[in-house]
């Protein structure tokens, strides 16, 4: 049990406004730059109190970037990935905790050691699928012989091919995996208590439907939490956009956009316009932890079965 002391209570309150001011200063000075005029946002040293030009920075960093159809670009890739994140996750942990075949566990453990290998170290290899997302079907045809084998037999030279760049899969399809969703659902999963199942196999439920009718309804605070988190680092991705588009006109994503409000080092140094740039650029995934925020904490902390 913690003991209250007004010393003790100091201190807590002490600590939370410092990280309080830590977390939202850089939102406040970005703001505060974004409101400003050139001569403003120039001064040495910073003026920390917004001025009148916001409306105006703002609309000249969405002309000057086009972020129309680069926000509606990264809407789609967040949204997506997101949604098929949290369907192959749930689907993996359904399978792990409630179909007892052999190799299960170490199916699991094989998932959850993908944690430790970031998109950045294997970024050369899921390069080369999305190059060509069917290379491995075709590396197991040459294997086996089967390419050369139809060669000779028909003429026909088996070259299966499939080009991910510079498309909406090809941002996608990369980024669907997800061992942690996948451990957060088997965690949930196992404290589904045993009589439920068999009461639902005793209703004549099937496996989907038991999946479809009670594990995902119960696991809706959790599903929402995770779905916070996926569409907020979603929306953040930048070396993989970067380096799957060269077509940045149509599959830019804003978060790459931003790069272009950036000024020149010969240029004019128009910070308040990359600031008015940045805040449309995060503001979707600040209002989606904003209208999630209650059900983000309750995934984290309570489970409602």
């Amino acid at each position: 049990m913690i003991e209250r002391s007004p010393i003790f209570n100091f201190i807590t309150y002490v600590v939370m406004a410092l990280g309080l001011v830590l977390v939202i200063a850089p939102f406040w000075i970005t703001f505060v730059a974004g409101s400003q005029n050139l001569a403003e946002v120039s001064r040495v040293p910073i003026v920390l109190w917004p001025s009148g030009h916001l409306f105006e920075n703002l609309a000249e960093a969405w002309a000057r970037a086009d972020l129309g159809p680069k926000m509606l670009n990264s809407f789609i890739m967040a949204i997506t990935v997101t949604v098929c994140k949290i369907s192959l996750a749930s689907i993996s942990a359904f399978a792990i905790v409630f179909f007892d075949f052999r190799g299960r566990m170490i199916a699991f453990w094989m998932i959850f050691a993908t944690l430790m290998l970031p998109l950045e170290v294997r970024i050369v290899p899921t390069y080369a699928i999305a190059a060509n997302a069917l290379l491995p079907f075709q590396v197991i045809l040459d294997t086996l012989g089967i390419s050369g084998l139809v060669e000779n037999l028909m003429g026909v030279r088996i070259a299966l091919e499939w080009n991910l760049l510079n498309s909406y899969p090809g941002l996608v399809l990369p980024l669907v995996a997800t061992a942690t969703g996948t451990f957060l659902y088997r965690q949930f999963f196992m404290t589904i208590p045993d009589e439920l199942v068999e009461a639902s196999k005793m209703d004549g439920s099937g496996p989907l439907l038991f999946l479809w009718d009670v594990l995902l309804p119960l696991s809706r605070t959790n599903m929402l939490a995770l779905a916070t988190i996926l569409f907020v680092s979603t929306w953040n991705q930048y070396l993989w956009p970067l380096l799957i588009t060269t077509d940045r006109e149509h599959f830019g994503t804003v978060v790459m956009q931003l790069k272009s409000l950036v000024p020149a080092l010969n240029g004019t140094q128009d910070w308040n316009v990359t600031m008015a740039g940045a805040l449309i650029i995060m503001l979707p995934p600040l209002l989606v932890v904003a209208f999630m925020q209650r059900w983000f904490v309750r995934g984290l902390i309570t489970s409602d079965k």
